[in-house]
């Protein structure tokens, strides 16, 4: 296999919507830090949420969550959703995005990719064995993010 730069480039660059819930009450946000790869012999994803985002709640109380990626054409709406809370805001509809409900959680109509998850893991960062410089950078005034790890239990591919 060979390896090239974009496959660490998928969320950093690319950008994805990571989502949790249910037709009942969900949210998403976008996300530029994650990473794909295999734990305890499953394909996972790995995402990384601050406590004090809403979409954090989601995650926390669903066994699954979502992680979809669009073409460049929805880059606008992507940063909207980065960008407002769903917690003050229909930021969804704003986004003109369509939420699309699984048995598993939700994902949106115009997803090229959503990979659907299962929770097999999460844990906080703990900022006393990061570098002292990124603690400076992020997390100066806020709590560290969490790490959920999930089982990738399905690719949707349109």
């Amino acid at each position: 296999m060979k390896l090239t730069a974009s496959a660490f480039e998928l969320f950093d660059k690319e950008w994805a919507l990571l989502a949790a819930g249910n037709s009942e009450g969900f949210n998403a946000m976008t996300i530029s830090w994650g990473g794909l790869g295999t734990l305890w012999g499953k394909p996972v994803v790995t995402v990384y949420v601050k406590p004090i985002r809403y979409t954090h709640r989601f995650l926390e109380a669903n066994d699954c969550f979502t992680v979809s990626f669009y073409s460049e054409k929805f880059r606008r709406a992507l940063a909207l959703l980065g960008t407002l809370s769903g917690r003050d805001t229909d930021k969804i509809a704003r986004a003109g995005l369509t939420p699309e409900f699984l048995k598993e959680g939700v994902t949106f109509s115009e997803a090229h990719t959503t990979l659907v998850a299962k929770k097999i893991y999460r844990q906080t960062l703990n900022p006393d064995t990061m570098p002292k410089d990124v603690v400076a950078d992020y997390y100066r005034d806020e709590p560290p993010h969490t790490m959920f790890v999930g089982e990738v239990i399905e690719i949707l591919k349109k």
